[in-house]
């Protein structure tokens, strides 16, 4: 539920992107960033950097399309992939990856008070900047290589998509089996 919840204006984004104007479609991912961003404070949980740092991100392309509407669709595409690199990078150099947010919520406090949490986290959060930085290469090519068909990109945004997601599942459950056994081997501290 937490992966859709996070995909989510991304989702619709791409999704409206083929049926109205980028216009439209990006003020509808930061509308649907803020409903995510009332769901968490209702129930009690933080305000993501990630869902914030999207909504700001899809209103301001929004608010520039708006003043400035010869921004192509390829332009509003390359731009929201370079806002999803600043924010997943910056989160990572700021030393709070946006996973953590997620992660903490969703484990025991053991788990997060475990020594490898938050090196776990820096590798999650480091593999949706490679993707985010692989959507924004494609969307270059097309836009320097006109002749590229429009689906290539598409490809590529949702294979990478999709293996992050993949790496964000697998990788936690490769570390409680790499590391769970040796930390269940130590003595617990007096």
């Amino acid at each position: 539920m937490t992966i859709f919840l996070i995909l989510a204006p991304y989702g619709v984004y791409t999704f409206l992107m083929f049926m109205t104007s980028a216009t439209i479609s990006v003020f509808a991912g930061s509308a649907i960033c803020l409903a995510t961003i009332a769901i968490d404070v209702a129930r009690g949980r933080s305000v993501k950097i990630l869902a914030a740092g999207s909504a700001s991100l899809f209103a301001g392309i929004g608010l520039f399309l708006v003043l400035h509407p010869t921004l192509g669709t390829l332009g509003v595409k390359l731009s929201v992939d370079i806002g999803i690199f600043v924010i997943s990078l910056g989160s990572m150099l700021a030393r709070r990856p946006f996973t953590l947010q997620y992660a903490i919520e969703s484990v025991p406090a053991e788990t997060a008070a475990m020594p490898g949490f938050l090196t776990a986290n820096y590798v999650i959060t480091a593999a949706w900047t490679v993707a985010a930085l692989l959507m924004m290469a494609a969307n270059i090519a097309l836009l320097y290589f006109p002749g590229l068909p429009v689906w290539s990109g598409l490809a590529v945004a949702f294979a990478v998509r999709n293996s992050a997601i993949y790496f964000t599942k697998w990788y936690p459950e490769y570390r409680q089996i790499k590391y769970g056994a040796q930390a269940a081997a130590l003595p617990e501290a007096p």
